[in-house]
């Protein structure tokens, strides 16, 4: 398979120096639109016209002010001003699609958004050194969403010119860092006809040369906030005057720990950000968290979300506060077909580079990829989760994370191995 590995460094850097936070992926969405146009693929949906359509905002949308900002930033960058403008409000991300005769329909979802951290400025760190670093201060591609949307491309490119007969569709997916995009890509009618689905991770702690065929372990999540408003009062004077809000929160968190672990798997709860008050003299009137819950099942999970709801009402009403809950991310369990595992040790046996070939692992955490695979298995389909392996400097979500490029071409051809096979066990 012919896999130009120099044209897969240059996009990965690329999309390396710009990355974007959840729904503020303009930049990065116009590069992969720019990319995809020159290939003249069969069908591009992009933006709105790849998501499903809603009255209600995006979970986790950021306000105005922020998009304003990051799509004045992606326009500097020389990305298409009219296609960014039409990207705002919670509609990043692209569906690319090829049509190469009678066969299956085979869908590839990547994600392509970056995170809030500063990356490393150290020499030893490869993106410094060599002059790709992130050029937008206190964001990084952490965890290699710039080589999955690269790997996309690539995989887009072998597929059209190989023996391969049906139709892929390659997913875009904005929005994975904060849990948010999978549901709505999922709900846009792009997956329904799509009869088998790949989605691919990069490293996770698996060296260069090592493919996972099959991962699982996704822990279902629900990620939300919740404001807790009391009445003020002096703290001295009269106390008892005054509905501390920061009271009904402990109340809430303590208890939220103590909900009864469940006989049918495990669950996990985290208070993650708390705040509130304004100074040590006033009872606070005023205070606000953001937690999570999850569940090795979707069922566990929801048992978690409906208890901290329970638990949240009822600290509320002992304090005299309300409490309003909010719904900010969300993601189901899943699981990878083996048909479709197979398939990929199949392909990852002939890639040059490919020296360890892993059945099975678990993730160990949430992703909402799960959504697309729950959608495509409902509807009979079959669908598959892939760990390529490779070698990264410093763990995920951290400043030094990195990926070993000669891990593109292993990922692109095992891919594209497993798609054109999957023709021809339809013939």
């Amino acid at each position: 398979m012919n896999v130009d590995a120099d044209a897969l460094t240059e996009t990965r850097r690329d999309l390396h120096r710009h990355p974007e936070p959840a729904w503020c992926e303009f930049y990065t969405t116009a590069r992969i639109v720019e990319e995809l146009r020159a290939r003249d693929v069969d069908e591009l949906h992009v933006g709105p016209d790849a998501l499903e359509e809603s009255d209600e905002p995006r979970m986790s949308l950021p306000d105005q002010a922020t998009r304003d900002e990051w799509m004045d930033r992606a326009v500097d960058a020389v990305a298409d001003a009219d296609l960014v403008e039409r990207l705002d409000g919670g509609n990043t991300g692209a569906v690319a699609v090829i049509e190469q005769g009678e066969g299956p329909t085979v869908g590839l979802r990547v994600d392509i958004d970056g995170l809030p951290i500063p990356e490393s400025d150290e020499e030893s760190h490869a993106p410094a050194a060599a002059g790709f670093r992130s050029e937008n201060e206190g964001y990084m591609h952490a965890c290699g969403h710039d080589a999955h949307a690269t790997v996309g491309l690539g995989v887009l490119d072998a597929v059209r010119h190989s023996d391969f007969s049906g139709t892929l569709k390659v997913f875009f997916q904005p929005a994975e860092e904060r849990v948010a995009g999978g549901g709505p890509m999922s709900r846009s009618g792009h997956l329904d006809d799509v009869d088998f689905l790949y989605a691919v991770h990069i490293g996770l702690d698996h060296p260069t040369g090592e493919i996972v065929t099959g991962m699982g372990g996704f822990l279902a999540v629900s990620g939300f906030e919740v404001e807790f408003e009391g009445s003020p009062a002096h703290a001295g004077a009269h106390p008892e005057e005054g509905d501390n809000a920061i009271q009904a929160m402990a109340a809430a968190i303590t208890n939220m720990y103590a909900i009864p672990r469940h006989a049918d798997g495990p669950t996990r709860v985290n208070a993650g950000v708390v705040e509130g008050g304004t100074a040590s003299n006033i009872v606070a009137a005023e205070a606000a968290m953001e937690c999570e819950v999850r569940g090795q099942t979707t069922e566990l999970m929801e048992y978690m979300w409906d208890e901290t709801g329970r638990v949240v009402d009822a600290a509320a009403d002992m304090h005299d506060v309300s409490a309003e809950r909010s719904l900010n991310s969300r993601a189901p369990s899943a699981e990878s077909d083996d048909e479709l595992a197979a398939l990929i040790g199949d392909a990852a046996g002939s890639v040059e580079g490919v020296d360890s070939i892993v059945e099975h692992d678990e993730l160990g955490g949430s992703e909402d990829a799960t959504f697309l695979m729950n959608r495509v298995q409902e509807q009979g389909g079959k669908a598959c989760y892939v760990g390529l392996g490779t070698d990264h400097p410093g763990g995920h979500h951290t400043s030094e994370f990195d990926v070993d490029e000669d891990s593109l071409t292993i990922g692109v051809e095992t891919l594209a191995g497993a798609i054109e096979s999957l023709s021809e066990s339809e013939d």
